[in-house]
């Protein structure tokens, strides 16, 4: 049996090793020559797994181990009899920690002592927004949530307010999938108006798909007066983005919130699982066996420790993004497949991130109420 799969997926070897012969190629280049005598492809998000794809191959399954299914056409596989799985939720924690992390930045920038004090609109209450929403509510932030699909779909099972609302609070932040057609596209769905609402003293983060903000209206309003500060991990027209919209938003960082260690590993375990499913396999590996010691895994706090100040360094610790930033910044040069080339190289050797859970927190002498913090964000404690 032969696999063809994207390069960047992690644990290849443990995975799959055992079921068929493995392939690696470049996902943002795989072409149908590729993948012709494939039985199983495994592909990323930058991979376009259509009919241009994979007509006239042998494939059967075809596993992706992103959250988002819009690189895919879902109709032509099932119509051509390809059983397909993505990974949902796989890097869920991760985003929810980069977001975190943009916010312990934004505060502290903004002369903040207590971060809690922003209200934060989350717009898109999936898996990632569910999951920032619930760390953040029990930070005790103000979170109000946008979701018109949900609100349509749970008929008053959970408060949701209007996009105008949730564009009102300190902070928004989008978690939404890319959407083209139905009740409520997502497609541009931040354009000129709503950024004409937004000032100087707000947080626009975009954490989901770079196409839900009109990047040309963003850029023209980053360039008119009391513009919002803006944090932009996904863009339009990855890889080449543009270098001009790099140059004018606050934090800039390439497509990598869901790029922990234990989101990725996480991508790979969701395929494997379905992958065995379908060939009728026992499903006998998990990620956390896979999982290396973390290069640091303690910090140690003592009661005379800031509680903000505290925060901020094991946030940091774990992740800081101005590195990724500054890192960004650097390929802005060259031509436009240069620049484009280099988005890819980021991404493609992205150092090793871990998520806060693989840091153990020693508490001696705190207080609960920042026991009860760290718990929240996903540390562990020894107390």
């Amino acid at each position: 049996m032969l696999i063809v799969a994207d390069e960047n997926i992690p644990l290849l070897d443990c995975f799959f090793g055992d079921i068929g012969e493995i392939h690696r190629v470049s996902g943002r280049t795989m072409s149908n020559a590729d993948v012709r005598d494939a039985d199983i492809l495994l592909v990323r998000s930058v991979t376009k797994v259509n009919r241009e794809l994979l007509e006239g191959s042998r494939v059967r399954f075809v596993g992706t181990s992103t959250i988002g299914t819009d690189h895919v056409d879902l109709d032509w596989l099932e119509q051509s009899g390809i059983r397909f799985s993505a990974a949902p939720g796989c890097n869920a924690n991760s985003v929810a920690e980069y977001v975190l992390s943009v916010l312990s930045l934004h505060a502290e920038r903004r002369g903040l002592s207590d971060w809690s004090q922003l209200s934060v609109g989350i717009v898109g209450v999936g898996n990632v927004g569910g999951e920032l929403a619930h760390k953040l509510e029990r930070l005790g932030f103000d979170v109000r949530l946008c979701d018109p699909p949900r609100a349509d779909r749970e008929e008053g099972d959970q408060e949701f307010v209007a996009l105008e609302e949730a564009m009102r609070c300190d902070v928004v932040s989008l978690h939404t999938p890319l959407t083209r057609e139905g009740d409520h596209p997502t497609l541009h769905m931040i354009g000129d108006s709503e950024l004409a609402a937004l000032n100087s003293n707000q947080l626009l983060i975009n954490a989901g798909r770079g196409e839900v903000i009109d990047s040309s209206a963003l850029l023209a309003r980053l360039e008119q007066p009391n513009p919002p500060t803006v944090a932009l991990d996904v863009w339009e027209q990855e890889p080449r983005i543009h270098p001009g919209l790099v140059e004018r938003v606050w934090l800039a960082t390439p497509h990598i919130a869901g790029y922990s260690l234990e989101g990725k590993v996480q991508g790979t375990e969701m395929i494997y699982q379905a992958l065995s499913h379908f060939l009728g396999l026992p499903v006998r590996k998990k990620a956390g066996q896979f999982l290396p010691e973390p290069a640091l895994s303690k910090i140690s706090f003592t009661s005379s420790a800031d509680e903000e100040d505290a925060i901020r360094i094991a946030l940091r610790a774990c992740y800081d993004p101005r590195r990724d930033d500054a890192r960004l910044r650097n390929t802005m040069t060259g031509s436009a497949e240069e620049r484009g080339a280099a988005f890819d190289r980021l991404r493609r050797d992205y150092p090793v991130r871990r998520e806060c859970s693989s840091l153990k927190i020693q508490l001696k002498g705190t207080s609960k109420s920042l026991q009860d913090s760290f718990r929240a964000i996903g540390f562990k404690l020894k107390i």
